[in-house]
C-alpha cells in the first residue's frame, strides 16, 4: 500500500485482535520510528506488549479493547504541530503495512506506560497500534467553505489538497484549523480554538502536503 492509498484507506481503530504485532512489523516501525526522530528532533517510542495502558475505566471510556501496542510522543514544550505532523507520518506509515491506529489525548493510563519523559521534554500523547477488528469508519466533514478560502475558481491542486486534509483524524473530530490560498502558491493554515488544535494542525497540514502532490507551494 503507498502512502496516498494509506491517507485515504486509514480511519481510527480502537478495538484490536488479541494478535500481537509481528516481529517483522515492529522491525518496520522501530526503523521508520528511528528517522523520524532523527529528522524531527523529537521522542517517538514504540511500546509492545504492554497492557496496563489501556485497561481500566478510561480505556473503557475510550471504547478501548486488546491494545497492548502503541507509540509514545514526547518533545520539547511548544511542538505540538510538530507532533501531530511527524507523529500522523508514523500513523499512515503503519496503515501502510497493514498496522491500525488512533491517537489517544486521554482515554489511557499514564501510570502504566513504562517510558517517562527525559529532561526538558513533556509528555504530549499516545498513538494504539494494532490489528483491528476492523478497518474502522469514516469520519463526518464540515462543508469545505468552513475550512478553507480561496479568492475565485479553487485550483484543481487545492481542492487536491484539502481532499486530503479531509481523510485527517482530529481531536473529538473538532476540525479546529483554516487554510487560505494566497496569490497562486501561498498556503497559510491556523489552528482555531479547541482541544490539541495545536497538533491537529500538524496532522491536516501533512495531509494536505500528500493530497497537493508534486504542486510546488509553500506555507506562509
Amino acid at each position: 500500500m503507498d502512502i496516498l492509498q494509506a491517507m485515504n484507506e486509514r480511519h481510527s481503530v480502537r478495538r484490536y485482535t488479541d494478535e500481537p504485532l509481528s516481529e517483522t512489523d515492529i522491525e518496520k516501525l522501530n526503523s521508520f520510528i528511528d528517522k523520524i526522530n532523527s529528522d524531527s528532533g523529537l521522542r517517538f517510542v514504540l511500546v509492545t506488549n504492554e497492557p496496563k495502558a489501556f485497561t481500566g475505566a478510561m480505556a473503557s471510556y475510550g471504547h478501548f479493547s486488546s491494545c497492548t501496542d502503541y507509540i509514545v510522543a514526547f518533545g520539547k514544550k511548544g511542538r505540538d504541530e510538530d507532533i501531530g505532523y511527524f507523529g500522523e507520518k508514523i500513523v499512515l506509515y503503519a496503515q501502510s503495512i497493514g498496522v491500525n491506529s488512533c491517537w489517544v489525548a486521554l482515554t489511557f493510563s499514564k501510570k502504566g506506560i513504562p517510558v517517562k519523559p527525559q529532561k526538558n521534554e513533556k509528555f504530549y500523547i499516545v498513538i494504539s497500534l494494532g490489528y483491528g477488528i476492523h478497518q474502522g469508519r469514516p469520519h463526518k466533514n464540515k462543508p469545505l467553505d468552513d475550512l478553507c478560502k480561496c479568492n475565485g475558481e479553487m485550483p484543481d491542486w487545492f481542492k487536491n489538497a484539502m481532499d486530503g486534509v479531509l481523510t485527517a483524524p482530529t481531536a473529538i473530530n473538532q476540525q479546529k484549523f483554516h487554510f487560505e490560498l494566497i496569490d497562486d502558491n501561498k498556503v497559510k493554515a491556523k489552528a482555531l480554538l479547541g482541544p490539541c488544535s495545536k497538533m491537529d494542525l500538524g496532522i491536516v497540514k501533512y495531509h494536505f502536503e500528500l493530497g497537493a502532490g508534486d504542486y510546488k507551494f509553500r506555507w506562509v
